[in-house]
């Protein structure tokens, strides 16, 4: 079995991790948003809602936009190379990204994939930083400051919630920095694109 996934194209892996992203969104509509959403109070008793909490959408647009931005970073991911080491880093910045909202512990409750996109979008950024050179590293630099730049101009350090003209709901900036933050410690954590990784050689 572990030769056979190892055998998979590198990224696999990171396709994966965005199907189950889009596929749990899809499944959390038909269930009660209340067990699964992020709580501060209930982040060590019922320490799932790190990850399930990023499958629950507050409505029929929040759910479209995360999947669309879901499609994105698959295509992203397969662009920079992001293989098994990336897929690991962005996996663990899953849980991570929620635990960094203890933060900012006004913000009562919260759901959705936005945060958990931003870290996936930190690997893979990271990954061509770290992993390339010339014009794909200027690529990934390019994408890492427009990340930042997003972050900054979102303010998260104003208040847990924003309202943003043409969205049904108020977005959380405090989600998008904790999870760009959480994807970059992550991914080098993990090494990501580091010579070791062999990704250069890996990629399709």
């Amino acid at each position: 079995m572990i030769d056979r996934l190892a055998a998979l194209p590198a990224w696999v892996h990171w396709a994966g991790l965005c199907a189950a992203a889009a596929l749990g969104a899809v499944a959390a509509r038909f269930i009660d948003p209340a067990l699964w959403r992020w709580q501060p109070e209930l982040a060590v008793s019922q320490p799932w809602r790190m990850v399930t909490a990023a499958w629950v959408h507050l409505s029929h647009q929040h759910l479209i936009a995360n999947l669309a931005g879901t499609a994105v970073l698959a295509a992203l991911g397969r662009a920079a190379g992001c293989d098994r080491r990336a897929a690991t880093a962005w996996a663990l910045a899953w849980p991570l990204t929620q635990w960094g909202l203890l933060a900012q512990p006004t913000l009562a409750a919260y759901g959705g994939l936005s945060g958990v996109l931003h870290a996936g979008v930190a690997v893979a950024a990271w990954r061509l930083v770290r992993g390339e050179r010339g014009r794909r590293r200027a690529v990934g630099a390019a994408i890492a400051a427009g990340l930042l730049l997003k972050i900054v101009l979102e303010a998260p350090w104003l208040g847990p919630l924003r309202q943003v003209p043409g969205w049904d709901i108020a977005i959380a900036p405090a989600a998008h920095a904790s999870g760009a933050l959480a994807g970059w410690l992550c991914a080098l954590a993990c090494g990501v694109g580091s010579r070791a990784s062999g990704t250069r050689s890996a990629r399709p």
